[in-house]
């Protein structure tokens, strides 16, 4: 099993003496504005409590300087990176093959598939692959993409307009965001409401 050494930009902060401005917005460990101060004034401060001026936004004008032990600001930070990367989903893209003379009970049961795959949050790639001579009809190809999107309507948007690649038709569809839970939740609140 091969891992990907993904390394994440190790940012870098000035402490302490390092840090070059004149003047500097102190802000202390509970996130309380101090106020914008001589840069060795908020360094004396910092140091009276033991601890270090980090610089946090160095962009900004004066620059932001907060007063807090460097160890647990980098643990803070760290924690802080895990939950944004708990949080992001990552999209795949799922594919669906129909034949351009599928029957009902098949179209049906791959579109029931493309629905949850649509639900999950997943991208979805319609492909209508033509077999021998059926490359003759491609006429019934874009007719069963225009069922696909009349069925699919309530889930997804297109996200690629419906075109060739060899012998394939294909087409990619995104979620609607909120799409069918918002309605879910919309009708549970009427139900709950009536009860009332």
């Amino acid at each position: 099993m091969i891992r990907s050494k993904r390394k994440l930009a190790k940012k870098f902060y000035r402490l302490n003496q390092y840090i070059q401005a004149k003047e500097v917005r102190v802000v202390d460990e509970e996130g309380k504005q101090i106020g914008v101060l001589p840069t060795e004034k908020a360094l004396k401060q910092a140091q009276s409590k033991g601890l270090d001026l980090v610089e946090v936004a160095p962009n900004a004008k004066p620059p932001v300087c907060k007063i807090i032990d460097f160890k647990k600001f980098k643990f803070l930070e760290s924690r802080k990176q895990q939950q944004e990367r708990k949080k992001s989903k990552k999209v795949e893209l799922k594919e669906v093959k129909l034949g351009p003379f599928i029957a009902e009970n098949d179209f049906n049961y791959r579109l029931k598939r493309a629905e949850e795959f649509l639900e999950e949050g997943n991208k979805v790639k319609i492909a209508v692959v033509f077999k021998g001579r059926q490359i003759t009809k491609k006429e019934f190809g874009y007719k069963l993409m225009e069922r696909v999107l009349e069925k699919l309507k309530p889930f997804s948007e297109i996200d690629f307009e419906p075109k060739f690649a060899g012998r394939k038709l294909e087409m990619t569809l995104k979620p609607i965001k909120g799409g069918k839970d918002d309605k879910a939740k919309d009708e549970d609140k009427k139900v709950s409401q009536k009860k009332i």
